[in-house]
Order: structure tokens, then C-alpha cells, then sequence
């Protein structure tokens, strides 16, 4: 329902598309249809909204028991001083500030509260006394704090629906999160805590959880995350990293229907396969040459610094996937390898059927994309850094509907673009066209 509110918005153009600084698909809003909007909602009861961007503590209000949304967002003050009382205030934003506590009691006047955010607060070491005690709190970001530990009397959060503890680096564990027994959406993005068999448990206890988004690191916890059937259902960020050890191999549940987002970095993971979970060994056991698509709403993946992969050929598989970004694979021979890919090939499966967006950065043994020309319906720009080997693109003249207005082919090396095989000399005129040195 979300998704499809954003984009009727997107649409009116009263929300703009952008890409964040994670290549993240983002909307933001213009400041003229902000201000139209913050007075259209304001127009008829003139304290229901409050907001002040930038400002110095609390801002005077004629009518606090009015106030029902409120941010502050970017507040300069490290606290508080005293707590207005607000009855019906149903949202407050205090992201991006400098806040380091409150004072005893803030939250006790606010008994209608159902979001919070306290994302991107530097200095806020641990999370307020008194906010368990918000009986009524769905929405709970806590994101880029150096909090330390989760807050007091999970057990008391009895309508929390959503957490959002990503990049809390300083956390050192998320025992009792269990407790949080309608939590539907947990993000644990770069969160600093210790996987375990234990942690696996807990939030595998969480019965009515939906949405995951999850950090692992150390080779054990990411196979035993990955042989949860619970956990790896309803994830939809996977984020594997500084896993520096002996090379690997992991098997990604078919299960997985939910993942839109799967990055490995600085791993020394071997080869990616698909797999599927045993629930009596808890393992996952690899599936071997796959014949049918999974994954069906994989749209992003990341492969970063990750210098024992050899292949990708796993993606063919992911008929959704829309960007591929692949840096510092020194290891790296091929996208889509001939020999593992032929299995799926002869069931019919044609790679990337929506990729729109391919970065190839610091590959030196790249030599491949694909073994033939694809269609590429949807290709919109290839970039290609530093691959010296990789010669062939798999691209011919009728390949990408948007054609040389749209298409952009960018590299850094004027050797590189000049040593490109093209499949025939009317692929070359077209595509050479759209090349940009960068």
C-alpha cells in the first residue's frame, strides 16, 4: 500500500525520483509542493502541525494540547528542558540533531504518540528513559545513534510495529527483542551486535515479523542465517560482509521471495548458488544446475571487494534485477558463465530481462559479460572502469529499445574503448554514439 501511495505521488510529480549515495532508489519532495503542502494541512487548525527545521530547543507553541505532528528535524540543542504537553501529538521528528538526552518524563505527556524518530542523533548514547512507557508507539527509529543498548522494557512496546535500529554501530546485543511480539518490520542494517545461534532464535521468535533487513558477518552465522527458513522468508535487504576468511561457498534459499537487495563486500566468498533449506539439519543444500527463475523480486545487487568470486552466473536467474554493481573483484572472469548457465539457457532463460543500470569497476580478469548478444529491453547506461580484459560487450544493433537517445556507454580508458570487439559494424556506429569518457 505504501509503495503504491509513493507512486501515485511520484506520478502527480508531487514527489520527485532520485538515487541516493548507496544507489538507492529515494523520493523527495520540492520545497514549494512542501510548503503548499504543510499549509494545506495547516489551514484550517493552524497548531496541529509544527514545524521548525534548524532550530534551538523547543519552539513556542500557543496551543500545545492542538499539536498532533511535529519535527524538529536538524535541532541544534544537546537537550531539552522540560516537556510540553501534547495529547495529541501522533508524530515526532527529531532526526538529524544534536541531541543527547531528555529530560526525566518527556514522553509521559505524549500518551498518543505512534511515530518517532531519533535517526542520525551523534550524540544520543542510549535511548530515552520513558519511551516504553508510550503504550501507544508503532513507528521506532533509532538509526545512526551510538546507542549502546536497546531500550529498556522491550515487553512494554506491546503496539511497536517497526523498528529501525540500521547503523547503530556502537549496539552490542538485541537480547529480549523477542519480546517484541507485533514487531512486523525490523531493519538491522550495519548494526554492531553479535550474530549467534541465539540471536537467530530470538528474532525467529518474533512471529508476526514481515519485513527484514539484515547485516551478517563471520562464515557460521551467515550459514546460519541462511539456513533459517523464517528469517531468510522475510528478508528483504541482505547485507554479507568482512567475512575475511577461508573461501567459501553460499547457497541463497529459493525461498528468498522477498529479497530486493543482496550485497556481499570485502567477503571471501567463492561462488554464489541457489539452495534449499532443510529444516530437520537446518542446512541449506546448493541446487544444481537450475533450470527455473527465483528471486522474482531481486532488483539491486552490490558485489564490492570481494576477490575470490570467479562468477555470477546465479543472476540469470533473477528476472526483476534492474542494477548490478560489481567493484573490486580481482578474481572475476565472467557475469554469466557458459558452462553453468547452459541448463537455463536450454529451459529458455534469457539474463536481465529489466536491467537498466551495469557497472563493471576493477575487474582485471573480466572477460565476459555474456557469451552472446542479449536484448537488454530496458538497458540504460553500462559503465566500465578499469577492466582491461573484457573486450566483448553483449550487445548487437537491436539491443535496448531505448536506443542511442537513452543508452549511455561510459569508461575511463580511451585504449579500452578503442579495442572493443563489436558484434558488426552497425552495433559499433550505433552504441558508439552514446560512449562517454569519464
Amino acid at each position: 500500500m505504501g509503495y503504491e501511495i509513493i507512486g501515485s505521488l511520484v506520478r502527480a510529480s508531487l514527489l520527485m525520483e532520485d538515487v541516493d549515495w548507496h544507489a538507492m532508489d529515494v523520493v523527495y519532495m520540492h520545497d514549494v509542493v512542501h510548503e503548499m503542502a504543510l499549509w494545506i494541512a495547516s489551514y484550517q487548525q493552524k497548531d496541529a502541525f509544527v514545524v521548525h527545521p534548524l532550530f534551538y530547543g523547543m519552539p513556542k507553541v500557543k496551543n500545545w494540547s492542538a499539536v498532533r505532528r511535529m519535527s524538529l528535524m536538524g535541532n541544534k540543542a544537546q537537550s531539552f528542558f522540560g516537556s510540553p504537553e501534547c495529547p495529541q501529538l501522533t508524530t515526532l521528528l527529531l532526526q538529524q540533531g544534536k541531541l543527547a538526552k531528555f529530560p526525566s518524563g518527556f514522553f509521559k505527556l505524549m500518551p498518543s504518540l505512534l511515530v518517532l524518530d531519533l535517526s542520525d542523533n551523534p550524540k544520543l548514547s542510549e535511548a530515552p528513559d520513558g519511551i516504553s512507557k508510550v503504550g501507544s508507539l508503532k513507528y521506532l527509529n533509532l538509526s545512526y545513534t551510538p546507542i549502546s543498548d536497546l531500550p529498556k522494557d522491550l515487553q512494554e512496546f506491546e503496539k511497536l510495529i517497526h523498528l529501525d535500529i540500521s547503523e547503530t554501530r556502537q549496539l552490542l546485543s538485541i537480547s529480549g527483542i523477542s519480546s517484541l511480539y507485533n514487531l512486523k518490520v525490523l531493519n538491522l542494517y550495519r548494526s554492531g551486535f553479535s550474530w549467534d545461534l541465539d540471536t537467530v532464535e530470538e528474532l525467529e521468535a518474533l512471529e508476526h515479523l514481515e519485513v527484514l533487513t539484515a547485516s551478517v558477518s563471520v562464515r557460521p552465522r551467515v550459514e546460519q542465517f541462511l539456513s533459517s527458513q523464517k528469517l531468510t522468508s522475510c528478508t528483504r535487504s541482505l547485507d554479507i560482509w568482512n567475512t575475511n576468511q577461508e573461501p567459501y561457498e553460499i547457497a541463497l534459499p529459493v525461498t528468498m521471495e522477498k529479497l530486493r537487495v543482496f550485497c556481499i563486500e570485502s567477503c571471501t566468498i567463492s561462488e554464489i548458488k541457489m539452495g534449499r533449506i532443510c529444516t530437520k539439519s537446518k542446512t541449506v543444500s546448493p541446487l544444481h544446475n537450475p533450470t527455473t527463475p527465483c528471486f522474482s523480486s531481486l532488483s539491486k545487487v552490490y558485489i564490492l571487494a570481494c576477490n575470490c568470486l570467479r562468477e555470477l552466473t546465479l543472476l540469470m536467474f533473477a528476472p526483476s534485477l534492474k542494477s548490478l554493481v560489481v567493484r573490486y573483484a580481482n578474481k572475476l572472469e565472467d557475469v554469466i558463465n557458459n558452462e553453468k548457465a547452459c541448463e537455463g539457457e536450454k529451459s529458455g532463460i534469457v539474463p536481465f530481462p529489466n536491467l537498466n543500470r551495469l557497472v563493471l569497476d576493477s575487474l582485471p580478469k573480466l572477460k565476459n559479460i555474456h557469451w552472446s548478444p542479449l536484448p537488454f529491453p530496458c538497458l540504460m547506461r553500462i559503465d566500465v572502469f578499469r577492466c582491461p580484459n573484457l573486450r566483448k560487450l553483449p550487445l548487437d544493433s537491436r539491443s535496448g529499445m531505448h536506443g542511442e537517445n537513452a543508452f549511455t556507454l561510459r569508461y575511463t580508458e580511451k585504449e579500452w574503448i578503442d579495442g572493443v570487439e563489436w558484434e558488426d559494424e552497425a552495433t559499433k556506429t550505433r552504441f558508439l554514439l552514446s560512449t562517454l569518457q569519464v
